[in-house]
């Protein structure tokens, strides 16, 4: 979701600044924030702690970050292409589901203004609180994809309709461990990269999606032909 359908990682990183310079510290800067992307809250929180080694505990970083970030939420609006991708997915009934480490709270904070793209999902939704991923199986790990695939097949199965396997998934990231999470899930990734992101792997890019997906500079570069979705 954050950076593959909505701008909120520019949103994030404003706001991690801010809070960083509460205690004199920061900014966040892509060489650091690129291990960041996807990560569970908490374990993403406990990373900047420890990284500009921060006078307060993790809990107490968070509650200072969700206080900046509450002012800037409602600024939060579909990238380029991404609206139209789903609508054009849901009109051609090709099953589509999110998988968000975002918490439910911050989800729902980020798109209460958006619920016109989001409805699109039909409920096909998992946040990094969901209670369908394993403690501790955020990404990198491929839980929350196989969570959310269920979803879709439970769904399925009621309709008389055969179940999609995860081979046959198409997963869209924007961030590092999204991308591994999404290869460790056995999907096809469709990497789509922050700039600042990738001017900092400076061609690492290419190791780390290696033959499990492709990169894109948008989601309006999207080949929708190339996997039979042109209908």
């Amino acid at each position: 979701m954050d950076g593959t359908l909505i701008n909120t990682e520019d949103i994030y990183t404003e706001a991690a600044t801010e809070a960083l310079a509460l205690y004199g510290k920061g900014p966040l800067t892509w060489d650091i924030k690129i291990d960041l992307q996807g990560r569970p809250g908490p374990e993403a929180a406990q990373r900047v702690v420890d990284f500009f080694e921060l006078p307060v505990t993790r809990e107490e970083f968070m509650r200072k970050l969700y206080e900046v970030q509450e002012t800037k939420w409602d600024r939060s609006a579909f990238l380029p292409g991404a609206l139209e991708l789903l609508e054009y997915l849901k009109k051609h009934n090709v099953p589509i589901g999110l998988a968000t480490s975002s918490n439910t709270a911050n989800y729902e904070k980020k798109t209460a203004h958006l619920e016109h793209g989001f409805s699109l999902f039909d409920g096909h939704i998992v946040t990094g609180d969901d209670s369908r991923i394993p403690p501790g199986c955020g990404k990198p790990k491929p839980d929350i994809w196989y969570a959310c695939l269920k979803s879709i097949n439970d769904a399925r199965e009621k309709e008389g309709f055969e179940a999609i396997k995860i081979e046959e998934c198409l997963i869209f990231e924007d961030g590092i461990p999204g991308v591994v999470s999404g290869k460790n899930a056995n999907g096809y990734v469709i990497w789509i990269p922050h700039p600042c992101a990738l001017k900092e792997l400076n061609g690492k890019e290419k190791d780390i999606i290696g033959e499990g997906g492709e990169i894109l500079d948008s989601i309006e570069e999207f080949d929708k032909a190339k996997f039979g979705l042109d209908r």
